[in-house]
């Protein structure tokens, strides 16, 4: 490193220290309403991670990722029955995920933070073979520790915005010598595989993406099926919303009730479900949470006007009771959640303005006809009303499953490459 690089590496690593108590502190409080955070905090800090030597080390910072990692782990089974697997998490959500991937040997934990003695102390209590961040995990004292430790770090289905690589060029002296040590990087298409190499990476491969290797589970989508013959009316599903978008629905929402459509709204966060409800009340909705029932739900809720999903897991239930879904995140600048999912379930697809998170999944999942891109929720919400109920669903439901089956295989593209490190 040059003598630039060594400096923003220290201030980095100070200005860290300085803010720990206030990081944990978050966290504490956080748990307030998520408990899992609370859940062994002592981890956060390289403390009380212990595996036999040799593990396969991933990292799937939130729900979202670790979904993803679902099928790169089973790949990597395949290849190395054997392995023992730790799984690390920045998230209570991720971290309840996970729970479902562990077999019998494995482990899970909390990803330390990014300070040298926590790096040190998971490494030495850990002392994986190998190291899978999942997407854009790019921790500098994390990754120059795994390189004094000869642990060969891979960056699996990376991806790097044209915003994000913007905003890097801020900290290229703290990040570029960070990318350059990742052993291997594994992007999701061309442009992120170019924009990452820029940014520092040395060895950079296009695998693909591994969430179309994720295959919605059969007996989610019978159940959604279901609840959708028994609502008996068009349903519109707002997916994975962020604060903010709630609202701006309900102001739509309120010109189309006669219409007479069903909506379900599933918040990105649990600790927003209170609130979006009670959003949607003040709205005028009656409402009815998806937790008030196991199988089925009763003929009162379905004798209400909107479902709120407050459950963790069961997305592919909800595309499936669906016949559009309007994509959260993309409403507001904060570029859109993951439409593969959605697509998987054959659930049609209308996206607001900001896709930059997936924008090559949307750019093909439009020219499919699987999707389609609105300027705002006003006429987003008029597509999705256009769609529900009329031969425009069943076709793009069609091409929906489709687009997801078309673009397989990224997750055995990377554990081909990743056990060859081994």
């Amino acid at each position: 490193m040059t003598f630039k690089q060594r400096l923003a590496l220290r201030a980095y690593t100070f200005a860290l220290r300085l803010l720990l108590p206030a990081i944990l502190l978050r966290y504490w409080l956080r748990g307030r309403k998520e408990p899992g955070y609370r859940f062994a905090m002592r981890e956060r800090l390289g403390y009380g991670v212990d595996i036999p030597a040799g593990s396969i080390w991933v990292h799937a910072v939130s729900l979202g990722e670790t979904r993803a990692a679902t099928a790169l782990i089973d790949a990597l089974r395949l290849r190395r029955p054997e392995m023992r697997l730790l799984l690390t998490h920045g998230t209570a959500t991720g971290r309840e995920a996970g729970q479902a991937l562990m077999r019998n040997g494995d482990r899970q934990s909390w990803l330390p933070l990014d300070t040298p003695g926590a790096v040190r102390r998971f490494l030495q209590r850990t002392r994986p073979a190998i190291g899978v961040l999942m997407e854009t995990e790019i921790w500098p004292n994390l990754l120059h520790g795994a390189e004094d430790r000869g642990v060969p770090m891979v960056l699996a289905n990376a991806r790097l915005s044209e915003r994000s690589a913007r905003r890097g060029e801020r900290f290229a002296a703290l990040m570029r010598p960070a990318a350059a040590v990742v052993t291997d990087v594994l992007a999701q298409t061309e442009d992120d595989a170019e924009r990452l190499r820029e940014g520092g990476a040395k060895r950079v491969a296009l695998s693909g993406n591994l969430k179309f290797d994720v295959r919605p589970s059969p007996a989610l989508l019978a159940r959604g099926k279901t609840w959708h013959a028994a609502i008996g009316r068009p349903v519109v599903l707002a997916a994975i919303t962020r604060e903010g978008e709630e609202a701006e629905l309900m102001r739509e929402w309120g010109r189309v009730q006669g219409r007479n459509p069903f909506l379900i709204v599933v918040p990105r966060h649990p600790q927003r479900f209170d609130e979006v409800e009670a959003l949607l009340v003040q709205h005028g909705l009656r409402v009815a949470r998806r937790s008030a029932w196991g199988e089925m739900p009763s003929a009162e809720q379905l004798n209400v006007d909107a479902w709120l999903g407050d459950s963790l897991g069961e997305m592919p239930q909800y595309y499936a009771a669906s016949d559009v879904a309007l994509l959260g995140g993309s409403f507001m600048a904060l570029g859109g959640h993951n439409l593969i999912e959605a697509a998987a379930c054959g659930c049609p697809i209308v996206m607001g303005p900001s896709t930059f998170n997936f924008a090559e999944a949307a750019r093909q999942a439009a020219l499919a006809g699987a999707a389609w891109q609105e300027p705002d929720m006003q006429h987003a919400l008029r597509r999705a009303l256009q769609v529900v109920g009329s031969e425009l669903q069943h076709i793009a439901s069609s091409r929906a499953l489709a687009f997801a089956a078309t673009h397989k295989g990224a997750a055995e593209r990377m554990a081909d490459r990743i056990v060859r490190l081994l």
